[in-house]
């Protein structure tokens, strides 16, 4: 058992090569047993009770991280990615921000696990406008405090209240028996009509991205070469910038800003002929945001036949799920990982920081790239919800009672204080200020229009 075991990131990261359509020679190098590779990377420290010690996830999250990387590797070799440890790049955040493990409550502190009438579900109040929602959504009078709307969840059933936070555009989830699972990561909406062709300079990417998981992606296509171009709204950049911790300039140093006003014809436009230059888009919202915008990805690639499209959401882009709002907590639980836990330690909580966002960015590199490597042509739609499930799937061991005795096994294979939180990589350049390259960029690419 220990030997398959220690192999955890080799195994996964040539599934995912598989899938793709690639066979390619890995140099892993020495791999950590999972529990190990678990508690080095901080996500131990990030998961359990805040007066207990940490948790060890049965599912060896850290070591798919590992394989990954080493999967982008095989990708393009001689890039800069061997000073990085994927299990680390998941507790970053955590560890820029001072976040430590909470339990029910996400180290980031804006989502919850609250106990309903008949099983647990996930509320992520990220923003202003989701504390707003909460009257609407649970009926009640004005509820601005977490006690507050855990008591009024308590005696409701779980699917209605996910049904109904869903329909209003809360980020809302549920911990299901036994979780969902899927054997798919991604999805491919539009293939190539041709034969795969093949790229070989380094490729342009435009970044319509914030936050983490997309910003995460395009951060790596940059370590592998890409050049990479950073697209905000001039009303609403990056709500990442807004925080002091660094995070942002670690994720988006040296991409080149462009911001726009989107509720401009001209500055669409612009939009539009920038898009036209890319090899890579990377966009990480619901598909009407920027159907809105008139921009359509199976129209774009229909025009673009050597493009890949990378689209990063909740819950993929088709079907109800489509319309239903996710963020790196509440997309974790609906993959199942909490219900995991919960299997497994008798307890609900939250497993890492937002882990979602940075597997599913971490995949969206590997998906952007192998995409570009083999021609373009391509619409992949990765949610979060999805490659949760999958890695839960992938690495599911038996019954229930199976996971328990995995569980407590790999603890005992860690000292029972667990690791701390691990430095995050330093900081070495700011990122640059929104807007700053928007002319010189959209001259060199000649997506100013003429007078």
């Amino acid at each position: 058992m220990a030997a398959p075991e220690a192999q955890f990131a080799t195994r996964y990261a040539q599934q995912l090569l598989q899938d793709l359509g690639l066979r390619l020679a890995l140099n892993a190098g020495p791999q950590l047993h999972p529990a190990h590779a678990w508690a080095e990377s901080g996500n131990m420290a990030l998961t359990g009770e805040p007066d207990g010690p940490g948790q060890m996830c049965p599912g060896p999250l850290a070591s798919y991280a590992d394989g990954i990387l080493a999967a982008l590797a095989a990708l393009a070799p001689g890039a800069p990615l061997s000073s990085l440890r994927g299990g680390r790049i998941l507790s970053e955040r955590a560890a820029l921000s001072g976040y430590r493990r909470s339990g029910e409550i996400a180290p980031g502190g804006s989502c919850r696990l609250l106990r309903a009438q008949d099983g647990w579900l996930a509320v992520n109040l990220a923003r202003t406008s989701d504390w707003e929602l909460v009257p609407a959504w649970l009926e009640a009078g004005p509820l601005a405090k977490w006690p507050e709307i855990a008591a009024a969840v308590r005696d409701r059933a779980v699917a209605p209240c996910v049904e109904r936070g869903r329909l209003l555009g809360l980020p809302v989830a549920a911990l299901e028996p036994g979780g969902r699972t899927t054997d798919h990561w991604f999805e491919e909406l539009v293939s190539p009509a041709r034969p795969d062709g093949s790229h070989t300079r380094p490729p342009l990417v435009v970044d319509l991205s914030a936050l983490w998981a997309g910003p995460l992606c395009t951060h790596l296509l940059q370590l592998m070469g890409a050049r990479v171009i950073k697209v905000e709204s001039r009303a609403r950049p990056d709500g990442m910038r807004a925080a002091a911790h660094g995070f942002y300039d670690l994720l988006n140093a040296r991409k080149e800003s462009v911001a726009l006003d989107f509720t401009d014809g001209v500055a669409l436009g612009e939009l539009r002929r920038l898009i036209a230059r890319a090899d890579i888009v990377i966009e990480a919202s619901r598909p009407r945001a920027l159907q809105q915008l008139g921009i359509r990805a199976e129209e774009v690639l229909a025009e673009q036949p050597q493009l890949t499209w990378v689209a990063i959401s909740g819950y993929g882009r088709r079907g109800p799920g489509a319309e239903w709002v996710a963020f790196g907590d509440d997309g974790a639980v609906a993959g199942g990982l909490s219900q995991v836990m919960l299997e497994c330690t008798g307890r609900a909580m939250f497993c890492g920081d937002a882990i979602a966002d940075p597997l599913t960015g971490m995949h969206a590199a590997l998906a952007a790239w192998a995409s570009y490597r083999r021609g373009g042509g391509r619409l992949l739609s990765l949610a979060l919800r999805g490659v949760i499930a999958y890695g839960v799937h992938f690495a599911r061991h038996g019954s229930c009672e199976d996971m328990r005795s995995r569980c407590a096994r790999w603890t005992e294979l860690v000292p029972a204080a667990g690791a701390p939180l691990p430095p995050p990589r330093a900081i070495t350049a700011a990122a640059r200020p929104s807007g700053a390259d928007t002319q010189a960029v959209l001259r060199e690419l000649g997506a100013v229009r003429r007078s």
